[in-house]
Formats: C-alpha cells, structure tokens, sequence
C-alpha cells in the first residue's frame, strides 16, 4: 500500500473515532442554531465533517436547514468525488422544486454548475449558471460570476475570466465580503500565473491570502491560493518558498480531504522535484497527483498529473517515457477537452519529446498542434487585458503608497504634538513628584524618629514590668523563707514561678526585635529550664520540646505560658515519685484555624478522678483555658497527657 493510501486510511479512522464529538460540534438538534455552517462559521473540524453532515441532514426537520446542510454536502464532495457530488446536487434541485424554494433552486444550480466545469462539461456549466443568476440574491452573485470565470479559464478564454473576476471583486467591495474579495483576487493571480506574468501573480496571491487570514477561516480556496500562490514563486525559481507554500497547502488538503487541491499541489511538486533534479521525489509526487485524481473520476486532473510526469521524464532524459506519460494524458483529454491552456503544454512537451528521440515528423504534428491551441489561449485581446489589470495593479500600488505616505505623515505630526504635550506634562508631573517625594522623605524621617522613640519607650516600660515582676518574685522568695507550714510554703513557691513565667515574656519583648509577639519554642525552652532547675531534677526528668518557631501576642503568651507552668510543675510534683528518672514531651503546634497545646509526661499516672485535684494551679488552667476559649482532654493511662485546642484569633 502506498503512502497516500495509508494516509487515507488513517484519516477516515480517525475521522470515524472523533465523529460524535464533532457531530456536536456542527450539527446540534437541540440548539435553536442546529447546523455551525462548515467553513462559514467554523473551520474547527477534521476530515469526517462530510459524514457528519450527511448524518445530520437525514436528522433535521427544519427546510432552511436541511437545504443549507444539503448544499454543504453537494459542494464539498466535489473535492473528493464528482458523481458523489453530482449525486447530491441532483437530490438538491429536487428537493428546492418540491419545497417551492426558487432561491435554493439557484443555489444548488451554481453548485451544479461548479461541478460540471470540472467534468469539462463547459457549456452545460455555463448554461445551468446563467439560469441560477436569475433566482439567487446579490449576495451568491460572486461565487456564481467565479465559477462562471473558471468556466472561460477553461476554455482558454483568460480574459473573460478576468472580467468576472473583477465582477467578483467589484461585488465583494461593495457587499465587504472577505471572502469573495480573498477569491477574486486569488484567481487574478492564477490569470497572471497563466500569462506568464510571475511577479503579478505572486502580488495578488498574496494580497489574496491577507484577505483570508484576516477573514479567518481556513476553507478551500484558501488552500488553493497557497498552491496558486506556491506556483508563482516556482517561476520566479524561489523553490524554497514554493515548497513551503505547497507544504501548507498540503497541510490542510489532508486535514479537510480536500483531494482536488492535493492532487494540484503533487502536480506543481513534479515540476518543483524536477528543477531541483530530485526525480525520486518527483516521480512519487506524481503517483500521489494520479491516486487523488482517480479518488476524485477527475479527467482534468489526471490528465494534469499524466502531463506532469511526462514533462519530469523530458527534464529526465527518458524521451520514451515522457511520450508515453504524455500519450496518456492526450488520450485522457478526448478531442473534447475544454482546456486549451494544458492541452497545448502536453502537445508541447510531446514535441520534445518526440524530438529528442529523433521522430521529426511527429514532433512536427504535436508542435502543429500546440501553435494551434497556443494562439486560442494566448490572444492579443487576454494579453491585453491581462496588461490593463497589471497597470491598474500598479497604479493602485501607488495610489496605495501614496495615501499611506500621507497617512504617515499625518500620523507622524500628531505623535510630534503628543511628544511635546506629553514632554510638558511629564515635566511638571516630575517637579510635583519630586516636592511630594521631598515632603514624604521628610515626613518619613520624622515618623522613623517618633517610631525610634515609641520603640525604645515601650522596651523600657517592657524592661520596668520585668524588673517589677523580678521583685515582686524576690519579696516571695523572702517570704517563703520564713514560712515554716509546707502547703503554704509550696503556694509561695508556686506562686513565685507563676510570676517569672510572665515576667520571662517581658524580658524576651524587650531583648527582642519584635514588641508585640513571643517567639513561644525559644520561651518554652528557658520556662522549662527554670522550673525543672528550681525543683532540682535536672538530673531526674528532661523535657522535648517538639515543635516549629511559632510567634504569639503578649496576652496569649502570658496565659499559655501560665498553663505549661502549671502543667510541668503538676508533672515535677506528682508523675515521678521516689527519683524515678523521667521525660515530658511539650508541643505548641497550628492545626487549621486551631492552636494545640500538648504535655505528656511518661510518669506513673494519676488514679484519682479528679487527676489535678482542687487547688488553685487546677482552678487557674481551667480559668486561662476557658478565657482562651479551649477544650481541654486529659489522659491518664500510662502517664499523664494532657491536649489543649483554642481557637487561633491571636496568633501572630
């Protein structure tokens, strides 16, 4: 299997594994806008569309829909199979007589008509567009004056199909149709490409294919104007630029199965391969233009593909080849061939052909037969007009050149005046900044101070409350020392380490860089230290400390830090009798929106139901722990664990 048939079938695979998805895409039943007009309104599917819209048509109940779907259908099977094609036109007349529509009558007879053109049926092309002119609106008018100009390009008759060309374009201006003006301008270009007159062509194909990117859809004609276009640039022998242009244009043949076109562009590549002398290359170029011919029952193309290898195996050498390519194609032709234009290319070639292999007398009827054929296509009246739309082309280039100079200029004198303007304004905004900054520097300054003075005040009144609270713990110390009862000796005590925690917080704000906050791991380490030195069981019970750097306000540090006093003290006292050795494990840690304070301690336990009993430290955590609105859970197996959660409000 060949390349091109692989292709082929991977395609349809792909188009039948994404058609309910782009079924969606075109044809949605439940919309009130059921049918997305292919290469109208969208351009986002893949090669099954044809399939989808059949699909689709035996689907609607809507008329208006049903003939737009039906139309679509008849149109663009003619880039894959004519009888096809023909077969839903055919079904369209009918259908527009039995529903009375005279306008899609019309329709589907330029749509007729475009398909016998490329049967060679010229002047049943002609005739069926004639009668549609009367019954379509202006706005089909330029896709009917086009088909009605390829039926003159066929038959040779250029300047003809120059005039309604221009009748294209005339409509298309007036209607602002992209599209119609994209397509005339693109058959311009083929015109000038036929006449020999390169650098035109390659200007319209270019001013074509600006029409249509800004238009924005990607349909057939757009992809025609790549290959007309990509034809330009060979004669001007710009081969990498050919390529590229064929290369795209091949890029969307294949993603629409826009067979026609493919087989166009595989034409143009023989004659590309032959130049640059690559004739592998060109010779399957021509089995993939022959393959997508015979896809489509086109005669005019495999004609076309039959003349191009002939003309490859000329360049070749292959003088017998070439007159065998090229019978072909003469024979594919008939006598009733319309073309002229690549009728005489092939008798031309032939001719060489026949030359080269040294049979004189036929080279002499083949070159007959070309002069014949040339002088009906080349005429003083298609060069002629052909010359008039190169200076017209010209004169607008000009015009054009002009009124953008003179748009320049002007937009150049109104950029000066803004500069000038902007130049002022931007001045007087700099000295108004540069004051406003002046008065903010000073103003900052001045604030840095006061912030400076504030900052040190409130570290002294920090280190006065610190200082106050290390006498007050003093005047208990003192006071205990004189105390002979143990339970009120061991209130002092206790009392006395309630105070330092609080007083350590004021130390640490004023020692600190931050005022308002307490760094809690690094207070933790030095209260849990203080506490365990001053029970002396330095030796007896060491404390985890498992947690991150965690930064709590003053009022929140002093209550937590009263509760882990109280909690390590009840440990100290109670969970490791007779200097058995022991460890607690503390932890502040945020969970979500909440705070968890947890102490364990891996002691002998508490068996009483009340495990803190009565005093004042148990009364205190219960009072600091509902002030931070907390739930507090004890544990008593196998040590004591006690888990405190509060809402998070002040954390810093």
């Amino acid at each position: 299997m060949s390349a091109l048939y692989q292709k082929i079938g991977y395609t349809f695979i792909l188009s039948f594994l994404g058609l309910s998805y782009s079924y969606g895409q075109l044809v949605d039943l439940n919309s009130d806008h059921p049918y997305k007009k292919v290469f109208v309104e969208t351009d986002n599917f893949g090669a099954s569309y044809l399939e989808i819209l059949e699909q689709g048509f035996n689907q609607v109940k809507t008329d208006s829909v049903k003939f737009s779907i039906l139309n679509d259908l008849a149109y663009y099977w003619h880039t894959r199979n004519l009888n096809t094609a023909m077969d839903f036109t055919k079904k369209g007349l009918e259908f527009s007589t039995l529903k009375n529509e005279p306008v899609w009558h019309g329709r589907f007879q330029i749509t007729q008509g475009a398909i016998l053109l490329r049967m060679e049926k010229l002047d049943s092309a002609q005739n069926v567009l004639e009668l549609a002119k009367t019954k379509v609106g202006q706005s089909d008018l330029p896709f009917l004056n086009t088909q009605l100009g390829y039926v003159y390009e066929r038959r040779g008759e250029l300047a003809k199909a120059a005039n309604y060309a221009l009748k294209s374009l005339d409509l298309g201006e007036k209607l602002n149709d992209k599209k119609a003006m994209a397509t005339a301008y693109s058959d311009l270009s083929n015109l000038f490409w036929k006449q020999g007159k390169f650098e035109s062509g390659l200007e319209y194909g270019l001013r074509s294919l600006k029409l249509f990117e800004a238009w924005g859809i990607t349909d057939l004609d757009y992809d025609f104007t790549l290959y007309v276009t990509g034809n330009n640039y060979l004669a001007l022998e710009d081969y990498e630029k050919a390529r590229k242009y064929y290369e795209h244009s091949i890029i969307i043949g294949e993603r629409y199965g826009f067979y026609n076109n493919l087989s166009d562009v595989y034409i143009s590549l023989v004659d590309l391969y032959s130049y640059l002398g690559d004739f592998e290359n060109a010779m399957e170029a021509g089995r993939n233009a022959i393959n997508y011919a015979e896809l489509l029952e086109n005669n005019f193309m495999i004609m076309r593909s039959w003349l191009a290898i002939g003309k490859m195996q000329n360049k070749k050498g292959n003088s017998a080849e070439a007159i065998e390519g090229l019978k072909k194609s003469i024979t594919v032709a008939t006598d009733d061939f319309g073309d002229a234009y690549y009728l005489s290319d092939a008798y031309n070639e032939l001719g060489r052909a026949y030359a080269k292999n040294n049979d004189y007398k036929n080279a002499y009827s083949a070159f007959s037969v070309y002069d014949s054929l040339k002088n009906e296509v080349f005429t003083a009246e298609a060069d002629h007009r052909i010359s008039q739309l190169r200076t017209e082309f010209g004169l607008a280039q000009k015009e054009s050149t002009i009124m953008l100079q003179q748009s320049q200029i002007r937009k150049q004198q109104t950029r000066q005046h803004l500069i000038i303007i902007i130049t002022v304004l931007l001045f007087l905004l700099l000295l108004l900044a540069y004051k406003a900054i002046s008065n903010n520097i000073k103003k900052n300054k001045l604030l840095e101070k006061k912030n400076i003075e504030k900052e040190f005040l409130l570290k002294e009144i920090h280190h006065r409350v610190k200082n106050n609270f290390e006498i007050v713990s003093s005047l208990l110390s003192l006071q205990a020392a004189r105390i002979v009862d143990p339970n009120i000796l061991e209130a002092m005590e206790q009392s006395q380490h309630r105070v330092h925690s609080m007083g350590m917080i004021h130390q640490k704000l004023y020692l600190g860089d931050k005022l308002s906050t307490v760094e809690m791991k690094d207070y933790f380490i030095n209260l849990t230290d203080y506490i365990i030195d001053s029970y002396g069981k330095n030796s007896q019970v060491t404390v985890d400390i498992v947690m991150d750097e965690l930064e709590l306000d003053v009022d929140m540090a002093i209550s937590i830090g009263l509760i882990v006093n109280e909690l390590i003290t009840n440990s100290l006292k109670y969970a490791f009798p007779e200097e058995r050795k022991g460890n607690i494990h503390l932890a502040l840690k945020l969970k979500g929106d909440l705070l968890v304070l947890e102490v364990n301690d891996n002691g002998i336990g508490m068996q009483s139901k009340n495990p803190f009993g009565t005093g004042f430290g148990t009364h205190l955590v219960d009072l600091l722990v509902k002030q931070l609105d907390g739930k507090m859970i004890l544990v008593t197996n196998h040590g004591t664990s006690v888990s405190i959660e509060f809402q998070n409000i002040k954390a810093a």
